[in-house]
């Protein structure tokens, strides 16, 4: 007799996909990045740039990259899962990652193996309606910064 299935299997595809945040989610759905984006910054950087709406969203990403994300509690365990796999893309300029890499990396930061296994992390990304992670697809990460072949 089967056990019980109360646990999603994660397929060998799900576990390959490399996710985002999608700057065209946010559009689609009437959110801004750039407002959600400005949240992390370090009250330092936040000082320097201001609360500017105008700041591109690429300055914002590698401010957040070169200096908030640099301290230990940018990524941290009393934050939510989903939270902390956003705040890993900000930190790492929004390069795409796969699930075995966000949970390689949580582990290591959070020491916790339970929360961040790949199960419960495509779980999560699958249903992800506010941080606009989505898997890669053939277009670039913010088509703002792809440049273009002549």
């Amino acid at each position: 007799m089967k056990a019980k299935m109360d646990k999603e299997e994660v397929t060998t595809t799900q576990v390959d996909s490399r996710w985002f945040i999608d700057a065209d989610w946010f559009q689609q759905n009437k959110r801004s990045l750039s407002g959600l984006i400005q949240n992390y910054l370090c009250p330092r950087c936040r000082k320097r740039l201001g609360q500017n709406a105008s700041v591109p969203i690429p300055k914002l990403m590698a401010t957040i990259k070169n200096c908030c994300a640099n301290t230990p509690e940018f990524v941290a365990p009393r934050l939510p899962i989903l939270e902390n796999i956003f705040r890993l893309f900000l930190a790492n300029g929004n390069q795409p990652l796969g699930i075995a890499e966000l949970s390689q990396q949580l582990r290591e930061r959070l020491g916790d193996t339970y929360r961040t296994s790949p199960e419960i992390i495509s779980r999560l990304l699958r249903r992800d309606q506010y941080y606009g992670l989505r898997p890669v697809t053939d277009q670039p990460v913010f088509p703002e910064t792809a440049t273009k072949s002549n």
